[in-house]
Formats: structure tokens, C-alpha cells, sequence
């Protein structure tokens, strides 16, 4: 039997809209390397102000937003903290070292999935002599992809921030599906970012834009992570015509709420089918059941393995129905 592919392997798969493809066919551009296209430094403008900044550049990748702001903060030879399965330590096909040369510290998920106590950031940093290893950048992930999707709130980021202000580190935040967080946590995405040196935020995951990722910081490091962009390749020249989806991305931010409710649906009918299941918080279900991941594609249910599990992401391209057909078929 022959069935049609309900794709779940990531909210990256998703297609631009109608109204994308419109928005980037009518595009006002320029040459963003040497006059800043209009419609990225509007793109750029209106993501710094949600995210509570001065400033923010577009990159064409969340990977290489996360590379420049390691590069921004780490020394050659210095320690940076990150929990567990974070995508700076494996995702990233090491970038943090090999770039941004960085050693990494990895910190457990003791205050819950995806994220360290303060405590823990805090005992991390070690006061030695001059031939031990410097421990100077916090990388936090919101949510924590590996992790099921998982988030914390406003005020447990307030007391990350505080324990590593406390010990002298710098922070930065892969907020590549921050918008799902603060969709989930019913806050604006600000309460979540403001406070940290930098922040990446992805335009093409749940929002669906097919190309791009935003770093927010204050104007000077973004004027020097413009300079490390054009190093790793990552100016574009008519790069509106991106920018432009991104824009209409941000004004579908509150519809991540229905990715949410599938993820759910999708995590009890599992569950229901003799599957072990967290309970999603966003658009990520890792679940643990009798089918492998090859056996899946069989069922024409595309999924992937992460952490020893299967992961199976929600997106505006997967109604409700698919979920139900895909519930169905198992």
C-alpha cells in the first residue's frame, strides 16, 4: 500500500506561503554589502525592537548566527558553558571550536529539561591560576531542541542571567524557536531574550520563512558581526527579497499556537498507541515505541532519531487531519 508522506522530520521543511513568494516577487532592493538593502535593514530594524535591542543582522543560517556570536565573546582558548545536547556543541559540526575556538563545558539539565540551576552555572566557573582553562560565555537554548522542544520562563532566564553576570560571564541565547517559547508561555518574546550580549533567532523554522536567521545585540558588536558575516561568506547582495519573507514570518508568529496543540494531539495518540511520550511544551514530541524510524517511512511518516529517541516536529505545512491520518496509520 502506497501512502502519501506526512513530513515530520522538522518545522524547516515547511514551503513558503502564497503571500511570501508575493511579498519576495515585489521586494525593494539593493546591494546589501554595500548600501544595506532597504528591505533587510527593515527586516533587521523590526527584529531588534521585538527582541529588545539596538540592532540586528540577518545571516542566511541559525548555525552561523550562533558561530558569529561565539566569535564575538571567546578568545582564543576559552571555556564557554552550554547544556546538554545544546545545538552549539553538536549541531554545529564544530564551529565553536574550530571558529570561534572555544573549549566547551557541557552542563547538565538540573533545573529541568534543556537547562542548568543557577547553582550549576555558577559552581562551573572555576577562580584558578593562569595556566587553567577561562571560562567566560553561558550559551542557553529556548527552547532546547534536544530536548523535547522545552522552555523555561522569564523568570527562571533572569536567574540564569544573574549567576553568570555574578561569576563574569557574557550570555548568549540560540533562541531558534524563542517564538515558540513565548508562544507557549503566553509572553512577548522580549521577556525571554533582553538581557543577554547577543541573541540568534531563526525566521525559518516555525516561521516558516525558507531562508534565514537574525543576530540582535547592541550596534557595536553588530557592526563588527556585519565584518565576521562577509568572512564566512554570509553577505548576500538583492538580499530583500529574503528579508521580505521574513517580514511576512513575523506577522504569523501567534499561529505557532496551532503547531503547539498538534504536537499534543500527536503525543496522546502515541501515547495511546503504546508509545512512552514527554509531554510536549511546544512543537517537538520525542517519543520511545515499537517502530523504528525506517519502519515509520514505511507508514509514509517521516520522523528522525536524536538523543536515542524519535523526534517528531509540528508545522503550519501538517494540519490537524495529517496528524490524525498519521495517528490512524499506526
Amino acid at each position: 500500500m502506497h501512502f502519501s508522506t506526512i513530513d515530520l522530520r522538522s518545522d524547516t521543511v515547511t514551503r513558503p506561503s502564497p503571500e511570501m513568494r508575493q511579498a519576495m516577487y515585489d521586494a525593494e532592493v539593493g546591494d546589501d554589502v554595500l548600501d544595506h538593502d532597504p528591505t533587510m535593514a527593515r527586516l533587521e530594524e523590526r527584529v531588534a525592537h521585538l527582541l529588545g535591542y539596538e540592532n540586528a543582522l540577518w545571516v542566511p543560517s541559525g548555525s552561523m548566527g550562533n558561530v558569529i556570536a561565539l566569535m564575538l565573546h571567546l578568545r582564543r582558548g576559552d571555556a564557554f558553558l552550554a547544556p546538554e545536547h545544546a545545538h552549539v556543541l553538536g549541531s554545529e559540526l564544530g564551529t565553536a571550536a574550530w571558529l570561534a575556538q572555544g573549549m566547551p563545558r557541557i552542563l547538565p539539565h538540573d533545573a529541568g529539561p534543556g537547562r542548568p540551576t543557577p547553582e550549576t552555572v555558577a559552581a562551573a566557573v572555576s577562580d584558578g591560576p593562569y595556566f587553567t582553562l577561562t571560562t567566560t560565555l553561558l550559551c542557553l537554548e529556548n527552547s532546547h531542541n534536544f530536548a523535547g522542544g522545552a522552555v523555561f520562563d522569564a523568570e527562571e532566564w533572569t536567574a540564569l542571567l544573574a549567576a553568570a553576570r555574578e561569576r563574569g560571564l557574557k550570555v548568549h541565547l540560540d533562541g531558534a524557536r524563542v517564538w515558540n517559547a513565548a508562544v507557549a508561555l503566553g509572553v512577548p518574546v522580549s521577556d525571554l531574550t533582553r538581557g543577554a550580549d547577543t541573541v540568534q533567532v531563526c525566521l525559518s523554522k516555525g516561521l516558516g520563512a525558507p531562508v534565514g536567521s537574525m543576530l540582535a545585540s547592541d550596534a557595536a558588536r553588530i557592526t563588527e558581526a556585519r565584518r565576521i558575516r562577509k568572512m564566512l561568506g554570509g553577505g548576500v547582495r538583492q538580499g530583500g527579497v529574503l528579508a521580505a519573507a521574513g517580514l511576512v514570518a513575523l506577522d504569523t508568529v501567534d499561529s505557532l499556537t496551532d503547531d503547539h496543540a498538534h504536537a499534543r494531539l500527536l503525543a496522546d495518540g502515541l501515547r495511546e498507541r503504546g508509545w512512552t511520550v514527554d509531554e510536549p511544551q511546544t512543537n517537538i514530541v520525542l517519543a520511545d515505541g515499537p517502530l523504528s524510524v525506517a519502519e515509520l517511512a514505511d507508514l509514509g511518516i517521516a520522523a528522525v532519531g536524536v538523543v536515542g529517541r524519535t523526534r517528531f516536529v509540528t508545522h503550519r505545512d501538517v494540519s490537524r487531519s495529517d496528524i490524525e491520518d498519521a495517528l490512524s496509520r499506526l
